[in-house]
């Protein structure tokens, strides 16, 4: 079979809070041919774990890594490891895969209102406007 995993799937698998869906989650993925997992599926995943589930950054990146490194799983492997980088230097998974995703679609300047976020974009050398509202002009 060639599956399209949700969130909640690949929740159960790495999580087992419930061990009755652990097991058919997992049992589904070890039979899957491919396991597509689209890019929003793994920021949901990023923050369903560090929300819901208060896991670190640490510990949501080796889950990660163990998904996309899985041989039957098909990813946006350069966006995910755009968002590693990301959540490795303190951020946002989905900031990373925003400003990547961003400049593959023709993008240039990434444009936020989040300080922290523009800060590791532009460690990562993306061309960042930070909007504040003390650059906004005064009438």
């Amino acid at each position: 079979m060639k599956i399209i995993a949700d969130t909640n799937l690949l929740v159960r698998a790495a999580v087992m809070d419930d061990l009755e869906e652990a097991e058919l989650a997992g049992a589904l993925l070890r039979k899957a041919e491919i396991i597509a997992v689209p890019l929003p599926v793994l920021c949901e995943f990023v923050w369903v774990l560090a929300r819901g589930y208060k896991k670190t950054a640490c510990e949501i990146a080796v889950a990660i890594r163990y998904l996309i490194d899985s041989a039957t799983v098909a990813t946006d492997r350069v966006a995910a490891e755009a968002g590693l980088a990301h959540l490795d230097a303190g951020g946002d998974f989905a900031d990373g895969i925003i400003v990547f995703e961003g400049a593959k679609l023709g993008g240039k300047t990434f444009v936020t209102f989040d300080h922290g976020a523009a800060a590791l974009a532009r460690q990562q050398g993306a061309d960042v406007h930070l909007i504040s509202k003390r650059t906004r002009s005064r009438k």
